[in-house]
């Protein structure tokens, strides 16, 4: 059979679904429970996630889909678990936030996987705010205020963070660097303690999530100033953004679906088109504004853009906070 008789009946075949490993493929998928691997502790805000996505991804699939949590490394102890997962058969896939490609390389010599060379984009599942909160004795009220005082006593203020390279850390960095603003950084182990040491007024500021924070707002004990995301989020409508004073300024956390290099195509489309409509329902929904999160049920290429753009900016932020890999 000649080149061109070979291919006119390729596409026949193709056409007609008389390819019998291509029908094979697309109907046995997944053809076993599905794995996703959080690189953090249960609890963490990807471990919430992943435990409201997975009973509806569950149903849709046609198998049971795990949880595991792999913390550890700053995302290697995930990574190599996924490795240990027989990974290209397409059933093992990470859940996390953006931090894993963006911020771990930077100050982890362990984490060499790569966007698009170990790890390939699946789907964008949603994005979580950030914010900037000051403690009632600073007599701050909004952005503007806390610029001009910070700049009235330069190294005198104090903010807390989650832990050194953490997004809260480096959120406030790249504030510091766009302002040309000297205040000192006391990090802690988590914002179980980040938290608790602001609204005992042991740091003037914090970077914080709305769940750590939302009691303590209502109650008076802090006060929230601006967020660190680009758009005003529908669970703080009201409150400013930090890119409404510096320009293109997104910290925000994104949550994000990876798979290992080699994972099969049919794989990667399943699950993103599955989990598109998973954030879609009001109850999924619902419980994503629970854990401060807004849903966005983006593919791979949105997924990629998105992490091409936060492993630009949060380089920046590493170089203004001077880290290095350990």
């Amino acid at each position: 059979m000649n080149r061109r008789k070979f291919n006119t009946a390729m596409m026949a075949t193709c056409v007609t679904g008389t390819l019998p490993d291509f029908a094979w493929a697309h109907s046995a998928y997944p053809s076993k429970p599905v794995k996703f691997i959080v690189p953090y502790a249960a609890g963490g805000q990807p471990d919430v996630v992943a435990r409201v996505l997975t009973p509806q991804l569950s149903e849709r699939l046609g198998q049971p889909v795990v949880v595991e949590n792999r913390p550890g490394a700053s995302g290697s102890a995930a990574y190599n678990g996924l490795l240990q997962s027989t990974p290209t058969d397409g059933h093992a896939f990470i859940l996390s936030d953006g931090a894993m490609l963006s911020i771990s390389p930077h100050i982890n010599k362990e984490t060499n996987y790569k966007l698009g060379k170990d790890l390939l984009p699946v789907a964008l599942v949603g994005r979580s705010s950030l914010y900037l909160v000051a403690h009632p004795k600073t007599g701050v009220n909004t952005l503007q205020e806390f610029v001009a005082a910070v700049r009235k006593k330069p190294s005198e203020y104090t903010y807390g963070s989650s832990g050194i390279g953490s997004n809260h850390h480096l959120t406030m960095e790249a504030l510091k660097a766009a302002l040309n603003l000297n205040i000192r950084h006391v990090p802690y182990r988590g914002s179980g303690q980040s938290t608790p040491a602001l609204v005992s007024g042991q740091v003037d500021f914090s970077i914080a999530a709305m769940p750590s924070i939302a009691g303590f707002v209502q109650n008076g004990q802090v006060k929230v100033l601006a967020s660190n995301a680009a758009n005003r989020s529908p669970l703080a409508p009201d409150v400013p953004l930090i890119a409404e004073l510096v320009q293109g300024f997104d910290f925000a956390t994104i949550l994000t679906v990876l798979a290992a290099a080699g994972t099969p195509a049919i794989a990667i489309d399943r699950v993103s088109r599955e989990l598109a409509e998973v954030v879609k329902l009001p109850d999924v929904v619902k419980r994503l504004y629970g854990a401060a999160v807004e849903p966005i049920g983006g593919g791979p290429s949105d997924l990629g853009k998105a992490l091409e753009r936060e492993i630009e900016v949060m380089a920046r932020a590493v170089q203004a906070a001077q880290l290095k890999a350990e």
